[in-house]
């Protein structure tokens, strides 16, 4: 039987061609879960916003990081391990010579005599009533111990005398002539020697202000910075251990014959100078910060930072100065104790009644209250002409 053909409309062939073209073009169902991209599900919102929080603080203290060494290296002219040229660092420092320096802080004080004067006597009375004062006790057996313990026919004559007064002083000025003291003296004669570094400073800045004030002015409103001048004088204390350290190595040293002039002798005295220079390396910024710190509102670090900004490129002329305060200060105390130690020595001898008589550790007391005072006049007066040379650190 002959094939019959059945010709197609035109509609039924194009949607005949359409069925075949979607069948070769449709995927299977795997085939589309395959290429199906799924969803990304968001962390909540507050879970994004502590982590933000978390990494913006991180940030936050790096960034803080950053500009502190950055605001330290634009004051710090110095790199380690850098060769630092002379030119690149050097600061002026324009002061008076020592000796007219000296004059012009003995010409303050001078010109505010009875303030001063009413201050000393303060704290004098007040150390007098806590119990701190010298012992007579204390320095006769002090004489005595020396007297039977230097070999004959030493210290004889008027020159003999002059050195037994000396070592006396000596003796007197590192041994003490207070004894043991328990805790609470302890206490009370720090916080006498801080407030009179307080007062002094006070003191000193309202007269160098032109204003007009009293000793009652000073007690009242000078201690408000007086635990963070305690810190100061810690941070102080802490940065001199090596020279602490260096000296009794050398005393012992010397005391066992290990330091006899050998070489190996000789390499360690080197490195115990070297220790001392360090510490007083140290500390010439921080007798600044003790001044600095006695500034409304200052903390300590703050004012050991300050300082060590003002002393930079012109740490050794500071530093010169300030053993020169020390220098003078040991100077004073040869030539006014050592002839009160001969006079009371005579008058003992002429007047077996005075042999009681406290003259010594008085005077002692008058030396230490007057060293305490000048000593702040000194560096006070010191930083003033720091800061008044506002010339910047070389960069």
């Amino acid at each position: 039987m002959a094939r019959s053909h059945i010709k197609k409309s035109p509609s039924t062939a194009k949607r005949t061609v359409a069925a075949q073209a979607s069948k070769r073009t449709k995927k299977s169902p795997a085939a589309q879960r395959s290429t199906h991209t799924p969803a990304v599900t968001q962390p909540p919102q507050d879970v994004q916003v502590a982590r933000q929080q978390r990494f913006a603080w991180i940030r936050s203290w790096g960034a803080a990081i950053g500009k502190r060494r950055r605001d330290y290296l634009s004051r710090r002219p110095h790199r380690s391990f850098r060769l630092s040229r002379r030119r690149d660092y050097k600061r002026g420092l324009a002061m008076p010579g020592y000796f007219a320096f000296t004059i012009e802080v003995a010409g303050l004080i001078w010109q505010h005599k009875k303030t001063f004067a009413t201050l000393g006597l303060v704290f004098m009375v007040l150390t007098v009533g806590f119990g701190l004062l010298g012992s007579q006790d204390i320095y006769s057996q002090l004489q005595n111990l020396f007297d039977t313990t230097r070999p004959d026919g030493l210290f004889t004559g008027a020159v003999g005398e002059v050195g037994r007064a000396s070592i006396l002083l000596l003796t007197t000025m590192t041994n003490g002539l207070t004894g043991q003291l328990d805790p609470s003296q302890q206490f009370i004669a720090a916080a006498m020697g801080l407030y009179m570094w307080l007062s002094v400073v006070w003191l000193l800045r309202k007269f160098l202000a032109g204003k007009k004030v009293v000793v009652r002015d000073a007690l009242y409103t000078s201690g408000a910075p007086i635990i963070a001048t305690l810190l100061c004088f810690i941070i102080l204390l802490v940065q001199m251990i090596p020279a602490a350290l260096a000296t009794i190595v050398v005393s012992v040293g010397y005391q066992t014959q290990f330091i006899d002039g050998s070489v190996a002798a000789i390499a360690v005295f080197i490195a115990l100078v070297l220790l001392i220079v360090l510490s007083l390396y140290w500390a010439t910024s921080t007798f600044i910060a003790l001044v600095i710190v006695t500034l409304p509102g200052m903390r300590p670090l703050r004012a050991v930072a300050i300082a060590g900004d003002l002393v930079i490129g012109r740490r050794l002329r500071i530093l010169l100065r300030l053993l020169w305060l020390i220098a003078t200060i040991l100077s004073w105390w040869l030539v006014i104790m050592v002839p009160v130690i001969l006079l009371d020595t005579w008058l003992k001898s002429m007047f077996t009644w005075l042999a009681g008589w406290p003259i010594v550790p008085v005077m002692v007391l008058v030396m230490t209250t007057a060293t305490i005072m000048w000593s702040a006049s000194y560096i006070y007066l010191l930083y003033r002409k720091i800061v008044d040379d506002d010339t910047a650190p070389a960069l």
